[in-house]
């Protein structure tokens, strides 16, 4: 069982292009929030620092870490590899700090399957519509036509797994919804009462589905 003081994990998920990155960095400048720092075998993008953005690695030091048992998850997305290191996570948690993660739908299946004794919550965030997707990977360093189109198929497979999360928000506009995942975190660890509309939820992801 988790210990009082022990810190909480919080895990957001999203589809490419939905802001789930900018909704952790805006959460990590909380109180007691820390982002878990992932190890990737992608390029750095423009804006990305090595070892603070990511652990940019190649994908013979990536499977070595793999062979060693030395991820809490991992995954192959986009022809890269992502994953998260055991140990940085759990010396955090015990110290009583709260760990956020960015990862994928398959990361998050993989920490709740290794039920770890810590406070676990997990949110997927959506986009309004599927034109916004579409703008905002449009206008990302993804100028590409087929980097796009291939991510708006992917999207089509990603929202599925929406049911999995405890969570789900929609990103109309990032205040509302840094908030609204704000107050659903206060009131899972205090106990408090929940602003959530899951029929809402469920009626938005038909709308994004047809």
């Amino acid at each position: 069982m988790p210990i009082d003081n022990d810190g909480i994990m919080v895990i957001l998920s999203s589809p490419s292009g939905a802001g789930k990155t900018t909704l952790v960095n805006l959460l990590s400048k909380t109180k007691n929030f820390e982002v878990s720092i992932s190890h990737t075998t992608r390029k750095p993008r423009q804006n990305e620092v090595p070892d603070k953005d990511y652990y940019f690695v190649d994908e013979e030091k990536f499977k070595r870490l793999i062979k060693n048992e030395e991820f809490l998850e991992y995954a192959k997305v986009f022809n890269n590899f992502y994953g998260t290191t055991r140990t940085p996570v759990i010396d955090k948690l015990s110290k009583g700090k709260n760990v956020l993660f960015d990862i994928d739908w398959q990361g998050a299946d993989q920490i709740k399957n290794k039920k770890l004794d810590y406070k676990l919550i997990t949110f997927f965030i959506l986009p309004p519509s599927r034109k916004v997707l579409f703008d905002r990977l449009s206008n990302r360093d993804m100028k590409d036509k087929l980097i796009v189109e291939e991510r708006m198929k992917q999207f089509g497979r990603d929202v599925l797994h929406w049911i999995n999360y405890d969570y789900v928000v929609v990103n109309e506009t990032l205040d509302d919804c840094f908030s609204k995942i704000f107050n659903l975190i206060q009131a899972e660890i205090n106990n408090g009462s929940k602003d959530y509309d899951p029929e809402f939820i469920r009626k938005h992801v038909e709308k994004l589905t047809l």
